[in-house]
């Protein structure tokens, strides 16, 4: 099967419980994976939505890496943390049978989500037209949350074959 390779989980265990030596480790994965060297989503380039610049990290970075609805009340979440080298691999590889694809829309936002089921992880990208936006990218937690991206998933494939 044609599976997308993901590196090894880094955890705060790994830098002895010290959080910001993680974080600097994590941020210098991200900062690799999206600034220095920037995936591309089937051919279309990935911009970075680096402002407000926080604690001189991109915007993008808290998406990644912190959850929470409200922005500047975002907390850092472990398990986007540990696996801030899932995204660019899966955006780079986004044709892979591994993977499921579609588009959706999000208020008027146009989002393209990439789930990988066996990892339970999705990555959510924004169309902007010109140039894609990495939004967002986690680990799903719950089954219920999975199987609402499956159906959605389902949803979208049957409304596009019915076409």
């Amino acid at each position: 099967m044609d599976l997308v390779e993901l590196p090894e989980i880094i955890e705060l265990n790994d830098f002895g419980g010290n959080f910001n030596a993680f974080n600097e480790a994590v941020y210098e994965i991200f900062r690799k994976d999206f600034v220095i060297n920037k995936p591309i989503y089937r051919g279309k380039r990935l911009a970075l939505k680096k402002h407000p610049i926080v604690n001189g990290k991109e915007y993008t970075y808290y998406h990644f890496t912190h959850s929470g609805d409200i922005e500047n009340e975002r907390t850092p979440d472990f398990r986007r943390m540990e696996r801030i080298g899932y995204p660019k691999p899966i955006i780079d590889h986004s044709t892979s049978i591994s993977l499921k694809v579609w588009r959706n829309k999000r208020g008027t936002k146009n989002r393209i989500l990439i789930l990988y089921e066996e990892e339970r992880y999705v990555v959510v990208l924004e169309d902007r037209n010109d140039y894609i936006l990495p939004w967002t990218a986690y680990f799903i937690e719950y089954k219920n949350q999975l199987r609402r991206f499956l159906k959605e998933y389902e949803a979208y494939k049957n409304a596009e074959t019915a076409d």
